[in-house]
């Protein structure tokens, strides 16, 4: 198979699709890898480094998209690239399709065979071209809400940790998932007194088995989870429902029972946010305010991290990625019910029917799209 990976191109992300040695592991099984020029630079890998592993280099996009049968990115295909896509094409790449019916518009239209990293599901239950993301978008939140907080950027002037004498910030994570957990820990390791809600019994016993008292829990019911909010410097959102958009948990309303100057970040603004007034930011702009609160959505979190974020996905990515060159899709996802979890597209019907569900409108499961 010919995999090609183009430069992404969404604003402020620096993370590429392929490390070269996930184009040297390709190689290796007999397939051809192009590589767009450029396109690891922000994550610190040369054209050189990708030559080296075996791959060509294409001057632009369109030679990439022209020659793939596969198409591997990070982030969901912007507008012009949807353009180059076509029939029998395969893309592998997040999608986050729930709350972006223009881009499910496009790829349907465009033929081609859509699996997305975010529904590719494991054994466990888990998600695990999530996770990795999922873990460091959750480490990164307490980093980006502290710089928040601190009065020149807007935020109410609140030292994570405190100082001897004076209290620690308020933080409450609302979802104790991968992501929530992650950002606990960290907001915790900064100092700050945090609280996770989550309405799993089970997930909050495993919380406060693993972590004692680094960090409080408590069951996520409406009147918890308003209480909580009113009282933090900072809500970081960690809630996700796979494949379907976020549910609204802090309303236009609670806003104003909120602290001035008080911190939202949104970490599930890739499915359409938490927070009823979340709007998708970039890295550029990362903050706006609503009613004097911070709110941080910055939809490609992990992409100021790079580097970290880039390894970490194409350890995740690999196996799968192999699966779908050596086998072909339709075999990959019929011997591997968790990679056929991922197929969301295909044949110009949608097959997800989560996101049907939060686009309103019909889906196929996975298993019937095999057929087609």
């Amino acid at each position: 198979m010919l995999i090609g990976c183009p430069t992404e191109i969404k604003p402020q992300e620096f993370r590429v699709g392929l490390t070269p040695n996930a184009a040297q592991e390709a190689v290796a099984h007999g397939h051809q890898v192009v590589v767009q020029a450029g396109a690891g630079d922000g994550a610190g890998f040369t054209d050189e480094d990708y030559t080296g592993a075996g791959a060509r280099i294409a001057a632009t996009a369109a030679e990439v998209f022209d020659q793939a049968e596969m198409i591997v990115k990070v982030k969901e295909p912007q507008p012009g690239e949807r353009r180059m896509l076509r029939e029998g094409q395969v893309l592998f790449t997040y999608l986050h399709l729930a709350p972006d019916p223009e881009q499910t518009e496009d790829l349907l239209a465009s033929g081609c065979t859509a699996i997305a990293y975010e529904t590719v599901t494991d054994a466990r239950g888990g998600l695990p071209l999530l996770a990795p993301m999922s873990e460091v978008a959750g480490r990164l939140a307490p980093q980006v809400g502290a710089y928040a907080l601190q009065k020149a950027n807007g935020g109410r002037g609140v030292l994570m940790g405190g100082v001897p004498g004076v209290g620690p910030a308020q933080v409450v994570v609302i979802g104790g998932g991968v992501v929530g957990t992650q950002a606990a820990r960290i907001a915790a390791g900064m100092g700050a007194d945090v609280t996770v809600l989550d309405r799993s019994l089970p997930r909050l016993s495993h919380l406060d088995d693993v972590f004692c008292d680094r960090f409080k829990t408590r069951y996520a019911n409406a009147g918890n989870t308003a209480e909580l909010v009113m009282t933090a410097d900072m809500v970081i959102g960690a809630v996700l429902v796979p494949g379907a958009a976020a549910p609204k948990l802090v309303t236009r309303e609670q806003l104003a029972g909120m602290k001035p100057g008080a911190v939202i970040v949104d970490v599930a603004i890739d499915q359409g946010g938490c927070f009823e007034t979340s709007r998708a930011t970039t890295h550029e702009n990362p903050t706006y305010e609503v009613d004097g609160i911070v709110h941080y959505c910055v939809a490609n979190m992990p992409g100021a991290v790079s580097r970290t974020s880039t390894l970490a996905l194409g350890n995740a990515t690999l196996p799968f990625m192999l699966a779908l060159a050596d086998k072909g899709w339709r075999r990959a996802c019929e011997d591997d019910p968790h990679l056929l979890a991922g197929l969301n597209i295909h044949a110009g019907r949608l097959t997800n029917r989560a996101v049907g569900a939060a686009l309103q409108r019909d889906a196929l499961s996975p298993a019937e799209a095999l057929k087609i």
